[in-house]
């Protein structure tokens, strides 16, 4: 089995964020969404894998490279224009060939992973097996619909009046049946090949068509709240490794990880809580359910529930919760005030003086 990993988009939900960097590399616990992807789709023992690419390709790359550090093998395959996930199958043809394919979108987060749909694909093989799971408006997704005898029976994108909670997650399993489908159908009213109208045409072909709902951990990384979710489950499964520098006036509590490099000085660290190589924390509160990047400064600061990315600088006193800092910020406040709750983009500079 191959995989197919979807990288394009705009992330226009994720602005300013996604104006200087694929929302699939935002980090969540210090790693990129597409980390976490790619570690999902090795333990299916899947190596051979096609990544599409938009206008972040140039990150994307540099970041995951060829594939061999996730144990994988990577191929990267253009996309100009998002025209639709149907159309990322057609373009991916060449590279996906005969093979039985798994199609993930790269903005997903299952960190129970999907060893479970995936065990029910290989046992059955039918032409297509859609991962589902209830959610409270399923009118923003594509929905599965159900007969009363279980049998899966239409799939509609982004219905008005939606018959069903079940909402297409993001996780397909594949034959080449679906190559047929993808070929046979018309682009929808917004103009794109929907992945859904291919799996309604294997549907009214009589083709095996089945569902796996899946109740585990899930979020798309679409929106910050999502981000800040889905950061403060994976820092909940932290096993405290302290490999940093301890100053004197240092107070841990809870899960914690400094990593090598870091250097944590008169401050005080409640877990879960990740200090990112090569960061200087004095001064500070941190934590809990935050993660702290690479070669940031933090003096002064108060921060949590938060994801701050690599190179921030927080200055004296700033008490930020609830926050995501892009890269590079640099960010100050008055005394006095606070909580804030700040969304800033890469290389933004933020002074406030009384």
């Amino acid at each position: 089995m191959r995989a197919l990993v979807l990288a394009g988009g705009t992330g226009s939900r994720l602005r300013p964020f996604s104006y200087s960097i694929p929302k699939q590399l935002i980090p969540i616990a210090n790693r990129p969404v597409l980390a976490h992807v790619l570690d999902n789709i090795r333990a299916l023992g899947v190596e051979q894998v096609g990544v599409i690419v938009g206008d972040g390709s140039r990150q994307i790359r540099e970041e995951i490279g060829d594939g061999s550090r996730f144990g994988l093998a990577v191929t990267y395959i253009p996309q100009e224009r998002p025209l639709g996930l149907a159309h990322c199958v057609a373009i991916a043809r060449p590279f996906l060939g005969d093979d039985d394919f798994v199609m993930y979108l790269g903005d997903n987060m299952l960190p129970e992973g999907v060893g479970v749909p995936a065990a029910g694909f290989a046992a059955a093989r039918p032409a297509a097996h859609v991962v589902v799971r209830k959610v409270v408006d399923p009118r923003a997704f594509g929905v599965a619909e159900f007969r009363p005898d279980g049998v899966l029976e239409r799939v509609v994108e982004k219905p008005d009046r939606p018959r069903s909670d079940l909402a297409l997650i993001g996780v397909y399993f594949f034959t080449a049946a679906i190559h047929r489908a993808v070929a046979a159908i018309e682009p929808s009213a917004r103009g794109e090949l929907e992945i859904t109208d291919a799996i309604q045409w294997l549907v009214d072909q009589g083709e095996q068509v089945t569902a796996a709902e899946y109740t585990g951990f899930w979020r798309d990384v679409g929106r910050v709240e999502d981000v800040l979710e889905c950061n403060r489950r994976l820092l909940a499964d932290l096993r405290t490794g302290v490999e940093g520098l301890l100053g004197d006036g240092v107070r841990i509590s809870g899960p914690v990880v400094i990593e090598a490099g870091a250097r944590v000085e008169r401050s005080r660290v409640e877990g879960p809580a990740l200090i990112g190589a090569g960061t200087v924390v004095e001064d500070s509160e941190v934590g809990p359910g935050t993660s702290i990047g690479r070669d940031c400064t933090l003096r002064g600061a108060r921060v949590r529930d938060s994801v701050v990315m690599d190179g921030v600088c927080l200055t004296a006193p700033v008490e930020l919760r609830d926050s995501l800092i892009g890269r590079g910020a640099v960010i100050g406040m008055p005394s006095g005030d606070g909580p804030y709750r700040l969304i800033v983009g890469d290389s933004t500079r933020i002074e406030a003086a009384t």
